[in-house]
């Protein structure tokens, strides 16, 4: 059995097979699902799980790099959005967008994980960064040394 924090074995596989900038959607219970895009559903029954439960064992174990969620979750939820922006690993990380240019950019996404959150706009789009330390790789790859 896996020890750690994300057990969903579709989940743990999505993100073990993130390049950089590769996009996951963590969205509400209707965010619709453009065709072709990978949908891991899970969601129960109305807010269970939550946006925030699923964000959080995603975040135990995905780089993030920066992050969209959508100006009318800004303008109407500041709670949710000051605790988005808190997950996340740097205060410029997040960027608001109008909701349809997040429906857009979800259409590009490797998978939208479905949950049963019932906040109207309670969606998140997350770019995966990458994880190399340059003092372990060495700086001189970096600056175009020998390889």
């Amino acid at each position: 059995m896996k020890k750690g924090t994300l057990l969903h074995g579709d989940l743990s596989q999505l993100i073990a097979s993130l390049g950089h900038t590769d996009l996951i959607v963590i969205g509400d219970a209707g965010l619709p699902v453009p065709p072709g895009v990978r949908c891991i559903d899970l969601a129960v029954t109305r807010n269970v799980p939550r946006l925030l439960e699923v964000l959080d064992a995603i975040l135990a174990e995905m780089h993030v790099e920066k992050a969209w969620i959508a100006e009318e979750l800004v303008h109407g939820n500041p709670v949710l959005t000051s605790a988005l922006a808190e997950r996340l690993p740097s205060p410029g990380a997040l960027h608001p967008e109008p909701h349809d240019a997040l429906k857009r950019r979800s259409a590009v996404a490797r998978a939208i994980v479905r949950t049963g959150e019932f906040t109207p706009y309670a969606n998140i789009v997350l770019s995966s960064g990458w994880c190399f330390d340059r003092r372990v790789i060495g700086a001189d790859l970096f600056a175009g040394g020998n390889r």
